[in-house]
This record gives structure tokens, sequence and C-alpha cells, in this order.
């Protein structure tokens, strides 16, 4: 017999179809309306062995051993941190992660869930568990791309992240407090959202979330949002809580950066950026009277970097950016992501507002170590050997930082290298070296060379500050 739950079920569903329109039958799973108990268990059979539990041990991250610490005036003065005891192994992290490719066991995850790990561990549904290594990680966007050596594996198809719409139904699926598969559901409740400096302080530069209210709590990262087709929409990310618990506001990152990102990770190890080379604001009505515009969205031109694809291009001071590639520009945060997201050689077509005209400028987007001033953004010979397995890059314009501080900015840090073990991360940005303040990686070079027996960095992370004292 019917319970009574059940109808209600099946009469929302059927009201759903109802507001929906006749078409949108076709477009539920099938299996979903079947029977007396409409269910998203038929595809969930099918998904749930894509999405793997996520374990990491790592070691807590130790100041350098150097008598200098133990002396309260330096302390004091530097505002440098007590001398801590070597720490054993300890989990560190657990978290999620979603096959992409079942044939070479890629799975992708977010950033802030390996950022730390020495070995990490990943458990199927079917609770076969392996050992994983690192493909290629990328802090700017959160994500990593992790590899498992296995057989009869599942993956998850991408779907178009830019179809998706406000109200759509999705799926999220984690690894909750360690509680394993764990499956919640809500609607998208928002697209493009940008939320600043992310909570789990990863710092994620290029940002285009998904907003749902589907339940994403502490464990859940790295794991699966889908769509009731059961394909992946986005990457479960971040949450908005004063708790740490679900409040009914998550992030997750869409399938397309995903895609975009998982490739070069493959690919390279890393992403590779393009870069345009200008420093700009958002067109805010005020501003847009002061020009005489009739547009109040896009981004004002505030400088130009010299040598820049952008000065090449013939971008100038003062002019309007209102797209990339036909996709309008309502912030600096879109074109930070259009351009961002695309690697060095890539063309663009940017249109603009110039005194109210109406301009388009092709650009090739190339790397910041190719722009005036850069220097060499490798570890080569010229730099101190403790400082090897680090990139260096100037701080440019889509930096968080960019018109705080100056800087040169730790683009990548080799895992197991000096530069690791001396405590360097990427997204580091440092601003002096043995208390000299430095703008150009030519600067850092000088100052920094090889014999240079002692160096004491100054170094910005996120909203935090710290000395890094490197012998």
């Amino acid at each position: 017999m019917t319970t009574l739950a059940s109808m209600r079920y099946r009469a929302f569903f059927l009201l759903l179809l109802t507001l929906l329109g006749t078409s949108a039958q076709a477009s539920i799973p099938s299996g979903m309306l079947s029977g007396d108990n409409p269910s998203l268990a038929p595809m969930l059979h099918k998904t749930l062995p894509a999405v793997v539990n996520v374990v990491v041990t790592g070691k807590a991250q130790q100041q350098p051993n150097n008598p200098l610490f133990n002396d309260p005036f330096f302390r004091q003065f530097f505002n440098a941190p007590q001398q801590q005891r070597p720490q054993m192994q300890h989990p560190t992290a657990t978290g999620s992660g979603v096959i992409v490719n079942s044939d070479k066991g890629y799975i992708v995850t977010n950033y802030h869930v390996v950022r730390d790990a020495e070995k990490i561990e990943v458990r199927l549904k079917d609770n076969r568990q392996f050992k994983a290594k690192v493909v290629g990680t990328d802090p700017a966007t959160d994500l990593a791309v992790i590899r498992i050596k296995a057989d009869k594996l599942t993956h998850l198809k991408l779907a178009d992240s830019d179809k998706l719409q406000v109200g759509d139904f999705v799926v999220a699926v984690g690894n909750p407090f360690g509680l394993r598969q764990t499956v919640t559901s809500g609607i998208v409740s928002g697209l493009g959202r940008h939320i600043g400096n992310p909570q789990g302080g990863q710092g994620n530069r290029y940002q285009n979330f998904i907003q749902t209210d589907a339940s994403i709590n502490p464990g859940n990262s790295g794991g699966a949002l889908l769509n009731l087709h059961g394909q992946l929409v986005g990457i479960n990310s971040e949450i908005l809580s004063q708790t740490g618990g679900n409040i009914g506001i998550g992030f997750a990152i869409p399938s397309n950066l995903v895609q975009t990102v998982y490739h070069q990770l493959v690919k390279y190890g890393k992403v590779k950026r393009g870069m345009l080379g200008v420093v700009g604001q958002n067109l805010t009505p005020e501003l847009a009277k002061a020009f005489g515009l009739k547009v109040e969205q896009g981004v004002v031109i505030a400088q130009v970097m010299p040598d820049s694809p952008a000065a090449k291009a013939g971008i100038q001071q003062r002019d309007v950016i209102t797209a990339v590639n036909g996709k309008g520009i309502d912030n600096f945060s879109d074109l930070q992501n259009a351009i961002g997201l695309r690697s060095p050689g890539d063309k663009v077509t940017i249109s603009l507002l110039r005194d109210g005209d109406k301009k388009q400028i092709q650009a090739t987007l190339a790397k910041a170590s190719e722009m005036t001033g850069a220097g060499n953004s490798s570890t080569g010979g010229s730099l101190n050997k403790n400082l090897a397995g680090a990139q260096f890059a100037p701080l440019t314009d889509d930096n968080p930082l960019s018109g705080e501080v100056e800087g040169v900015v730790v683009e990548d840090v080799q895992r197991g290298s000096p530069a690791a073990q001396a405590g360097l991360r990427p997204g580091d940005v440092i601003t002096s070296v043995n208390r000299q303040h430095i703008n150009s990686v030519s600067q850092l070079h000088k100052l920094a060379g090889p014999d240079t027996k002692q160096l004491l960095l100054h170094i910005r992370r996120g909203q935090g500050a710290l000395f890094l004292l490197i012998q």
C-alpha cells in the first residue's frame, strides 16, 4: 500500500513537471519517477563508485632550527613565532575526490586537501584502498589531480556548467566528518560567485563559484556536485559558515573550469597562465559619470605594464574593458578569470571604450616572466641554493595583494625541494630580503644570490605575514 510520505513525494515531482512544462519529463533520468517511490537511487547507483574518500597524512610545518629564534629580542623585533619541536606524522586532512579518467586512474580533488600531504590514501566505495601520487596542483583555483593504479574504476562525465541555471536541482556527494560516502540534495542558489579570501586559506584567485544549498560540510571538499543525470557540474570546495558546519551556503568549482585546469595539470603538472599586464579597478557609477560614459559595468585600466601584451596591443590608461572574446566583463574578477584561465600564447579579442568610443583590440597573452623587469622566473644558478625548486614571478594585476604591497610572487614550489623544506608555498609574496624591500625578480636575484649565507625573508601569505630565516 502506498504510504502518505511517498504520495507526497510523488506529488511534488508531478507538480514540478507541471510547472516546468510537458517537455520536462523527458529531462528527468529514467527510473526516477518509476514505481510508488520516486528516487535518486538509480542515478546514484551508477555514479557513487566514482566519488572517493581521500585521507592525507603529513607533518605540521616547522620553523627552521636556528638559534636566532631563541633570542627574545629577535622574536620581539620580527614578531617571529616560538621555535617548535619536531612533530610526528599525523593525519592532517580527510576529504573527497572524483574519478574523471577510469583508464588512467586520474582523480580531481581540492588543492587544500592535499596541500601538506606526505602520504595520500584513496578509499573506493567497494572498500578497496590505494596509495595515490600527486600529478599536479593549482593553488590559484584550489584544484589538484592525484592518481591511483587500479582496475575496474568508474568515472564521471563532465557536464557543461555554463548551461546551469539558478533553480536547477543538484546532488552533493562526499565524505563529511569522515562518515564515508554521504549524499545530500538541493538546488543551484547562485552562479558566478566571488567570495574573497576563502576560509580554507588557500587563497584561490580565480573564482566563479556555483552556490548551492545542498548540504556541504568539512570532508566534502573535493567531492562531486552532480546534476540529475549523474554528470559532474562542480567540485565542492567551500562553505560559508560562522561555526564550520553547514548553514545552507556552499560553493563548488564549475566543471568547465575544472576541465581546463585538469588538462593542464595532467600535461604539465601545473597551470601555465597567460598575462595581459594591466592594473585595473571596477567601473563605478561615479567613475562612469566622471568619464562621461553611459555604461556602468566594466574595468577601468589604471596602469599598463611596460612591454606587456596590453602595451603591445595598444591598451591605454583610462580605457574601460567591457568584454573579452565577446563575453561581458562586469568587474575585475571577471577580467581576472577571462585572462588568467588562458595560456601564454593565446590570442584574445578585447572590447573596450576609449573616450566613449567602442574599440576592439587583439592581444596575445604572455608569461609574467616575459614582461619588462621580470627577470628570470626560474631558480637557476643565480639564486641561493636554498631557494632551489621554486619559481618566481612579478606581482601582477591579478594578484589579490596587487596595489597593497610590492614584492615577488612564489609561483610554484616543487614538492620535497630545498625551497619547500625552507617553508615557501605557492602564492607567497616575498616583500623583503634581509630587510631590503624588493619589487622585481631581478632584485630577488641580486639580494638572494648564491653567495648569500643567510636569508631573512618577509612574506605575505593570504591575509597574514611571517618571516622565514633560511641558512
